[in-house]
């Protein structure tokens, strides 16, 4: 692995959509007790549906720390590759590389900086250095180039892009204190259009209510195809989300993709508010590292956090199985209903995620795609 200086831009490499075809999918096996209600043994359970759905139609390489590499080992399916990588928490989309290729689908890697989402200003927890080291380690191991973007703070979760150059962000996020407070908004798109090869970036204004991350773009909205974007949007005017999602709706309505297109938007329901319980707040660990939550909490639940496989879409649901009578079964059916008519070609599997939830994400913050290559421009 050759560790580049250069850009992307100047390289002819670019981030591809994640409907574009992939090589495979990278996650992490929760394990932090601060984070995961109970030890984290009903999360790991969900967790293991999840890797399962999407490695039918790719491959998924799992990355567990040492005290828990042979519980991962023996809990996932032997077509799903388990490697030993020391990791601060699960989020695989925030830490692992952003991957690009060139035309000759030769892939490399790009290393963020990571600060779990703020660093001392209101960062997730400390310290994070095992989860900023896993982008060169995972392009190591892949034996991809990786590009060094230095001191610039970026997650995976909070860019977005159509593979025809636009990339779509949320202001709230990215011009966020805990990030970036040196550079301004000119700078910092900049840079995204350098890293990522895109020459347009949507600026949605917010995200999702309560979303501890500074609102990222991939639990809000989301490119189902060039010109198209799912957006979460509620109808009860009396909930804070409903003046969020707006505010989004709004923006994209008057704007346009990097190609001229106006962009269509297909309204994806929120759920009926989520809210983590005092049981579950009773069965997290107090390291004096994750914030402590709060029981009656809102957590940021939204059916836009869904992940594109080769041939699914792997989806969260909120409504209770022991609970028929849950609201949110109806509007389970109904989004699900939606990326069904939005990914014809692909088989839509719909997960019970409330033990992921609660960790502060869901489904598509997971994980990481590696867009399918052909090259590595490594030695092996």
């Amino acid at each position: 692995m050759k560790i580049l200086e250069s850009r992307p831009v100047n390289d002819g490499f670019y981030m591809p959509a994640e409907y574009d075809r992939h090589y495979g999918c990278i996650m992490i096996w929760p394990e932090r007790t601060d984070s995961w209600s109970f030890g984290g043994y009903e999360a790991r359970k969900v967790f293991v549906k999840i890797a399962s759905a999407i490695a039918e139609s790719e491959k998924v390489i799992v990355c567990a720390g040492y005290s828990q590499y042979e519980n991962a080992r023996l809990a996932l399916p032997d077509n799903i590759r388990v490697i030993e990588m020391s990791n601060n928490d699960a989020w695989a989309r925030d830490c692992a590389p952003t991957f690009v290729v060139d035309d000759a689908r030769t892939l490399r890697g790009i290393s963020w900086c990571f600060n779990a989402w703020g660093g001392l200003v209101d960062g997730l927890y400390f310290p994070w250095d095992k989860d900023n080291a896993m982008a060169y380690k995972l392009c190591d191991m892949l034996d991809a180039d990786a590009y060094n973007a230095g001191d610039f703070v970026l997650e995976g979760g909070s860019i977005h892009v159509d593979g025809e150059g636009t990339a779509m962000v949320t202001a709230s996020c990215l011009l966020s204190k805990g990030r970036n407070p040196s550079l301004t908004r000119s700078e910092i798109e900049q840079r995204l259009k350098d890293y990522l090869n895109v020459s347009k970036v949507l600026w949605l204004p917010c995200g999702v209510f309560n979303d501890e991350t500074n609102e990222h773009v991939d639990n809000i909205c989301a490119f189902t195809q060039p010109g198209h974007v799912v957006l979460g949007m509620t109808s009860d005017r009396d909930d804070v989300q409903y003046d969020m999602s707006m505010q989004c709706l709004d923006y994209l309505e008057n704007e346009t993709d990097a190609k001229g297109r106006a962009i269509t938007v297909h309204k994806l329901p929120m759920p009926s508010p989520v809210y983590i319980t005092p049981e579950e707040c009773e069965g997290l660990d107090s390291c004096g590292f994750e914030p402590v939550r709060t029981a009656g909490e809102r957590l940021a639940a939204s059916y836009v956090n869904f992940y594109i496989s080769n041939n699914a879409i792997i989806m969260p649901g909120f409504g209770k199985p022991d609970n028929p009578d849950d609201v949110n079964h109806i509007y389970d059916a109904k989004a699900k209903e939606i990326l069904e008519s939005l990914f014809p070609s692909r088989r839509v599997i719909q997960i019970y995620t409330r033990e992921i939830l609660t960790g502060g994400g869901n489904i598509h913050c997971l994980t990481q795609q590696i867009p399918f290559f052909c090259h590595t421009g490594g030695t092996q």
